[in-house]
């Protein structure tokens, strides 16, 4: 694919609807289905360890979200990243809130074992993930994305991943070029689950152009950015600017996306 802005990936996506296979939390799992069907893709939420290898195989991409862990969730996220990696299938990491418990520790760091093509966090998730000193509690970041931005670079030579940190402006890096992404808005933090869905898109657009994971992470940061910005122009509070979300995610076009985004080197 020649033309990777955001706008022609999202086009791209919506001509041919991957399959994403979303192992995410129990309190993300309506939210994030809403986001990827509103932004043209597929989303199957199976994580559970019989069937999530086998799922993988045919999926387009795979993300796995650590939210709300369980032995026997992470048995089905282990057998799904294993089968994506054989299939040679992206698959995007979410290490929510990992720094909290040596459960999550260990989950996190055996998953990052297996390689994810993206990882995108928070910016306390990210730099602790990097092993650094992160101010964050529970699944709030408590440090801006500019003192992630280091942890990144070192994230993404590490482990060969694309890494994308979100906050009031985004940053996603492959190690070698870096770029950040402006929009959004104050309200998104306010509905739960929201990162947890971008986690989800970022498959879906990492399934539309497996060869290019930072061209895909772009396009999912700007994809939120543009429909979150519009959103709030109407919007009287977190409840309304939910739905206005998702309208706006199903409105959006690639023409109106690559007018609107704001794309800046880092």
């Amino acid at each position: 694919m020649e033309n990777k802005t955001p706008g022609a990936l999202l086009t791209a996506m919506r001509a041919k609807p991957p399959l994403v296979q979303c192992i995410t939390n129990y309190v993300a799992m309506n939210i994030a289905a809403n986001v990827v069907l509103a932004a043209g893709a597929s989303p199957a939420m199976v994580h559970a360890a019989e069937e999530a290898g086998e799922f993988a195989a045919i999926a387009g991409a795979l993300t796995v979200n650590i939210g709300t862990l369980s032995t026997q969730w992470i048995d089905g996220m282990h057998a799904a990243a294993t089968a994506a990696n054989a299939g040679v299938k992206p698959w995007v990491l979410d290490p929510v809130a990992h720094y909290a418990t040596s459960f999550r520790r260990k989950a996190a760091a055996d998953l990052l074992a297996l390689r994810p093509t993206i990882i995108r966090g928070n910016a306390s998730e990210i730099i602790a993930l990097a092993g650094g000193e992160s101010r964050g509690q529970g699944v709030d970041s408590r440090d801006p994305v500019e003192r992630a931005e280091a942890s990144a670079r070192l994230l993404a030579e590490r482990h060969g991943a694309v890494v994308a940190v979100t906050g009031v402006v985004d940053f996603v890096t492959d190690g070698a070029q870096a770029l950040r992404v402006e929009g959004g808005s104050p309200l998104m933090p306010q509905v739960t689950a929201l990162g947890c869905s971008l986690t989800c898109l970022t498959g879906a657009f990492a399934a539309t152009i497996a060869a290019d994971p930072f061209a895909a992470a772009v396009a999912a940061l700007a994809t939120f950015a543009v429909a979150g910005e519009e959103a709030a122009k109407n919007a009287d509070g977190p409840g309304s600017f939910s739905w206005r979300f998702l309208d706006q995610l199903a409105a959006l076009d690639g023409a109106t996306l690559d007018a609107k985004v704001r794309i800046s080197a880092a």
